[in-house]
């Protein structure tokens, strides 16, 4: 019901803050002069990330990242995640046994909780995930909702219900 996040209390919404700014001291500040900013700003996300429960590396996921509370996330630093995701709590991102590659997720993914995404598969565009799906290989067709276990397709409606961009008003 809240349009702004709290400033105090938040820590989901400040472990975002950190994420991203961790992003851009890395990414764009390699001077030796913004090393101690960047190793400060590691040091916070870290203690946060240990509070929270999220194993979360930076430049994992693009720009809209919504995680909507507190619980253990596991997202591999192999993995590559688009933009606009909205993952719940509980969810696990990683490689199958033996593999090094990881899951390569596309923009407007809604991961619902309990879900667990593994091995060198594609998720497509627009895609909801049912909880507690157990997904373990590709699904390429866009605008399709996916459940259970194993994960197969069980509606043509999307992710458009579950995601809300910064630019559009909730639906309710």
């Amino acid at each position: 019901s809240r349009k702004k996040p709290r400033i105090i209390g938040d820590e989901t919404w400040r472990y975002q803050r950190l994420l991203r700014k961790l992003e851009y001291y890395k990414n764009c500040k390699k001077s030796f002069i913004w090393k101690p900013v960047y190793y400060w700003n590691y040091f916070l996300f870290y203690r946060l990330s240990i509070k929270l429960g999220f194993t979360i590396m930076p430049n994992i996921f693009g720009p809209g990242l919504a995680i909507v509370h507190r619980g253990t996330i596991v997202v591999s630093d192999a993995a590559c995640i688009g933009a606009n995701c909205r993952i719940h709590t509980c969810v696990n991102i990683g490689t199958s046994s033996g593999q090094m590659a990881a899951p390569v997720i596309g923009d407007n993914v809604y991961i619902a909780p309990g879900v667990k995404i593994f091995g060198d598969i594609q998720i497509a565009d627009n895609i909801a995930i049912g909880a507690n799906a157990v997904v373990n290989k590709s699904f390429l067709e866009p605008n399709i909702t996916i459940a259970g276990i194993p994960a197969k397709k069980i509606s043509n409606n999307g992710s458009k219900i579950h995601i809300k961009r910064g630019t559009e008003e909730a639906v309710v």
